[in-house]
């Protein structure tokens, strides 16, 4: 979750990598410092808490003119959240900065080495002795260039780093390795950066690194190379087409709500170029290439899991294609069997989620084609996949991801059809149902959503108190359940666990009673007769129960919530905003922090 920023050009740097910092606060962290060299003297600055901290203290260094620098948000990983542990880190010789993303994971080994020869460490982190590594490793190399990527070539695990010395007042290294880094290519100015926000207001030209690669920054010039050898690496500099304000909240509280609102542009969007509406067909080009696989195993993490797994009833249904659906951290770490006929889809928002990536990697290892759906153009899946169909949400800032599920589904729904029509199991009747729907539901969407938001508002209000929540669902609902109480806990911290409908008896219903409610999409659809009796199961329990359900279904439930009819798997469309927007407002009437990750500073422990 940390966010870096670099800056190397004309002008003054550290207002500037302020204000990166700042575009990067959705992000969450605990503590921020900048580092700069200014009268050839190495300055480093930080702060435990919010930018504001760092602020106050920025506010006694006067006359700060320097022109390239670099800052840092941190979330805990090593180390509680306190100032000694906020970046940059110094080398102990004061000779050089650091700041880094992700975990070198055999920090301890270095950290005894280097303790052995008489460095000292101030704090608890990994970085400090990445910091001190790359300074021994000036002793023994010609230049810092060569000290940084011998020192990384050391290191192991995941970094996105970012360095700067008084040898070179001018100049910024930085490099990674499975954790997100982009170079900004501007006009006498250059950038490094986490996430392309950060600097965003001054260019929209970057090239993407990929792993394994080193970029040296100045302002007239920059130059990539490979840290294993430090030969260089031609690059091409991609144009971002979205641009700040869509990067902004529009009007709206907080990011995840305007993402949340705007689903029906995402799913325009989505469905743009991909539907020839005279002829009722879909045109997938992305997998032309491809063809349909004898098994599919769709591998992701957290709510891209999720549409994967109602991705599953579609393809199954549809294109009658077997589809598995794994958790990229559980995929990555078993002795896969793949078919050389099998196919993989990694499905993942921002195409850098380190367990997803690592999926694909094994996958293209094991000889089978890789298919990746994600949102952000040149991203690490999308470079390394076979075949990649860009979901096009535009960005999502908010941590909590709500547009970028709706996106997948319209893929993932637009898949179920191209391959329905190459295996010649998809119906006319079916695949006209399906794409009537898909052209109605932006402005269906559009129409209901204030009234959901309503609906929502009241419910998070009755329902405040509640320390616990079920979410029961079947079929193509029982993703949707998932992913209803994982909204509910990430952003309110409110415990909810979602099940299978029918396997609420096998256990859990032992947990049921009047202080803990029951939240249950009971859809008008051919399982609504089973999943009633699951209520009336809940309800024998003096169970309180929220139904999410459609006009003129006769349901006798505490609180039964309406949302508009859609064919068959269509509706989910309607359910995911509605579970969205009962989490954002639940979290909001309890004054949670909507956009970030919860603060951990009382949890948090040295690893």
């Amino acid at each position: 979750m940390c966010g870096i920023i670099g800056y190397a050009g004309h002008r003054p740097a550290v207002p500037l990598i302020i204000e990166g910092l700042r575009r990067l606060e959705y992000r969450g962290y605990d503590s921020a410092g900048v580092a700069f060299v200014q009268n050839r003297e190495l300055i480093t600055v930080r702060a435990e808490g919010k930018l504001s901290a760092l602020d106050e203290k920025l506010a006694s260094c006067p006359n700060t003119v320097a022109t390239t620098g670099m800052g840092h948000t941190r979330w805990a990983t090593h180390g509680i959240p306190v100032e000694r542990n906020a970046h940059p880190h110094k080398a102990n010789d004061g000779g050089l900065a650091i700041v880094h993303n992700g975990i070198i994971e055999n920090y301890a080994e270095l950290k005894a080495d280097l303790a052995a020869k008489g460095y000292v460490f101030h704090s608890e982190t990994d970085t400090e002795v990445l910091a001190n590594l790359i300074s021994e490793g000036r002793k023994h190399n010609a230049t810092m260039l060569d000290a940084f990527a011998w020192a990384l070539r050391q290191a192991h695990g995941a970094y996105a780093v970012a360095l700067t010395t008084p040898e070179e007042p001018e100049v910024l290294y930085a490099a990674r390795l499975s954790a997100p880094l982009i170079l900004g290519v501007g006009t006498g100015e250059n950038f490094v950066a986490s996430d392309i926000p950060a600097f965003l207001p001054y260019t929209r030209d970057v090239v993407f690194l990929e792993d394994g690669e080193l970029v040296r920054i100045d302002a007239n010039s920059w130059k990539v190379m490979r840290i294993a050898d430090l030969s260089p690496v031609e690059k091409v500099v991609n144009h971002i087409q979205w641009d700040m304000q869509a990067a902004q909240k529009g009007g709206y509280k907080h990011f995840m709500l305007k993402e949340i609102f705007e689903q029906p542009k995402v799913i325009t969007d989505c469905l743009a170029g991909r539907v020839d509406w005279n002829r009722m067909e879909v045109t997938l080009p992305e997998l032309a290439a491809l063809p349909v696989p004898k098994r599919l195993h769709i591998v992701a993490c957290g709510t891209s899991y999720h549409a994967g797994m109602w991705g599953k009833h579609l393809l199954e249904s549809w294109a009658r294609v077997p589809v598995n659906v794994e958790i990229a951290s559980e995929f990555r770490y078993r002795d896969i069997i793949l078919d050389p006929a099998d196919m993989v889809l990694v499905i993942s928002q921002s195409g850098e989620t380190a367990d997803t990536l690592a999926a694909l990697r094994i996958a293209r290892e094991h000889g089978v084609k890789v298919a990746g759906l994600c949102n952000v153009v040149g991203s690490s899946i999308a470079r390394e996949a076979d075949a990649v169909i860009y979901t096009q949400a535009g960005p999502e800032i908010s941590v909590a991801s709500t547009k970028a599920m709706c996106s997948q589904m319209v893929l993932l729904t637009l898949m179920a059809l191209h391959w329905g029509r190459n295996t010649g199991a998809l119906s006319e009747t079916v695949r006209a149902n399906v794409l009537q729907t898909l052209r109605k539901l932006p402005g269906q969407l559009e129409t209901v959503l204030p009234a959901m938001r309503d609906e929502a508002q009241v419910l998070a209000r009755t329902y405040s108190k509640a320390k616990s929540f079920f979410y029961l669902g079947r079929g193509h609902c029982f993703p949707l359940a998932l992913e209803g109480a994982l909204k509910l806990k990430e952003i309110s911290y409110i415990h909810a666990e979602g099940y299978a409908s029918g396997e609420m008896k096998h256990g859990p219903i032992a947990l049921i009673d009047p202080d803990f409610p029951t939240f249950a999409l009971a859809l008008n659809d051919e399982l609504f007769p089973k999943v009633k009796s699951n209520i009336e199961e809940v309800q024998a329990r003096r169970g309180k129960i929220i139904a999410l359900t459609n006009p003129g279904v006769e349901l006798k439930v505490d609180h039964p919530w309406s949302i508009p009819d859609a064919w068959g798997p269509m509706a989910a469309f309607l359910v995911l905003p509605a579970l969205q927007l009962f989490s954002y407002e639940a979290a909001d009437y309890l004054g949670k922090d909507v956009d970030q990750p919860r603060n951990l500073a009382k949890s948090v422990t040295v690893e």
